[in-house]
Parts: structure tokens; sequence; C-alpha cells
């Protein structure tokens, strides 16, 4: 790891495969941020928001690239149906074991919240606390028509040039590993909900109204089959991206959440 504990990049083994990550302070203590990036997302879309959340809270923060993403290795092979239940069940536990800790307060955006889901399902130990942005639990229709309208960005708009300002060599991959992989027709009765009754961690789920890749429902879902306490921030005139889009009602929100469990004997 680099010398300067602040905030820098390196890079860990987890499943076999070479991930770059960042680490924003000193995770010696053992309990720590981990930001879990979307489906087409990596360590630099997050922009500075991880930084500025463990400012507000007091603690480190790990952000990283999952297979296939930014700065990690390139995917190999197809992505299977149960991709994100391989991260939440086999990658994550290893990245956070690789980087010493114990407890993990997940934020989750998109993809990203329902990996930290899964996680928290069968890791209840290692979880303190989980906030979601934007998780699907289950598939929707405006899901679909939401990618689809990617994949018209992707071929025929400018999606592809400003993801690779990202994910470079990893650009071709980490879309195609995505759309192709919604929008399998297996892929249509793909359904975490009967998770969510073993989460007995606390759960903050966000999501915006006016999101093109679900609704409401995803949220309503979460709060109410959660086995934990839970609740739901629905934020008007905000898509898919609400730490961008609502930057400081979403940070004040996540904050506030996570120092009420801080505080918590």
């Amino acid at each position: 790891m680099d010398s300067d504990p602040s905030t820098h990049v390196f890079f860990l083994e987890a499943s076999g495969h070479r991930l770059q990550a960042r680490m924003i302070g000193d995770l010696a203590a053992g309990t720590a941020l981990v930001f879990l990036h979307e489906g087409l997302g990596s360590i630099g879309q997050w922009r500075d928001f991880p930084e500025a959340l463990c400012r507000a809270v007091g603690l480190p923060g790990l952000v990283y690239d999952r297979l296939g993403y930014g700065g990690s290795d390139p995917l190999a092979e197809k992505r299977r149906i149960e991709y994100l239940h391989e991260e939440a069940f086999n990658s994550l536990p290893e990245v956070l074991q690789r980087c010493g800790l114990r407890k993990a307060f997940l934020v989750g955006h998109s993809d990203g919240g329902s990996i930290a889901l899964l996680f928290a399902a069968v890791h209840p130990e290692m979880t303190a606390g989980i906030i979601t942005e934007a998780a699907h639990v289950f598939v929707e229709d405006v899901t679909i028509a939401g990618i689809r309208e990617a994949v018209r960005a992707y071929e025929k708009g400018g999606l592809k040039e400003k993801l690779a300002r990202y994910h470079g060599g990893n650009t071709e991959g980490a879309f195609r590993g995505w759309s192709d992989t919604w929008l399998s027709p297996d892929f249509r009765n793909w359904n975490l909900e009967d998770y969510l009754s073993c989460i007995s961690a606390p759960i903050l789920a966000i999501q915006g109204r006016d999101d093109p890749y679900g609704t409401p429902a995803q949220v309503e879902a979460i709060i109410s089959q959660s086995g934990g306490p839970s609740r739901g921030l629905i934020i008007p005139d905000c898509g898919h991206i609400p730490h961008i889009e609502a930057r400081q009602k979403v940070l004040d929100a996540m904050a506030a959440f996570i120092s009420g469990l801080l505080s918590t004997p």
C-alpha cells in the first residue's frame, strides 16, 4: 500500500483477480464505510462523495472497482445471472478480509446496493449498517426500458466515450456485461426478496422519484420485508444518482443515519 495514510490507491486480490481500490483514512481500527458502485460505475464516478461522507461521520472508507470495471482486471467471460450474488458472497467478503475490516457500513449504489443487501443477509456479524441508493430487489418493466435506452445511448450517443474516461480498456466488457445480463430473458425472474428477512442490520433505502431504472416499489419492498429496522427516503426531482443529483440532501441523510448508529450503545 501507498505510504500516505490519508487517501491513496492500491491493489488487492479477491476471488483470484486483481482489483483496484482507494483507501480514505486509516483502516487499522477494523471498521469503515465501504462504497459499492453501480452497474456502470467505478471509483472515479463516485467523485469526492466518499471523502465527504467519511469526514462527516469521522470514519475511514474503502472504495473499489469490481472485476471488469475501472482499473481492476478485465472481465474474461460472460456474466452469469447470479453475478450480484457472486460479488456479495465471494468477492466482497474477501475484499474486507484483505483490508482487515471486521465491520462495514455498506453504501451501495444500484447494483452495489443489491450487493450490500445480499452480503448483509449472509454476514450479519460484519454489517454495521446498510445504505442503498437505487437498489433493485426485483426487475421492473421500467428497468428494462431504461437499460434499452442506455444501450441506444452507448451505441449511437456519447455514453461509450463518457464511460471510457473511467473504464479505459474495460469499457466494452463493463457495459455489455451489465446490459446483456439485465436484458437476458432469464434475468426477468431475478429476485432478492427472499433474502431481505435475513437482514438484521439497520437500513436506509434511498431512491430518486424520477429514477429511469426503478420505482419507489423497490424501496417499499426493502423496508417492508427487511428483518431489522429500516426506513426509506424518496427524493423528488431526482433520478438514478441521488448522491450527485441531490448531493447535500443525500449527504445529510446518510451522515445522520450513520452517526445515529455510532451513538447507539
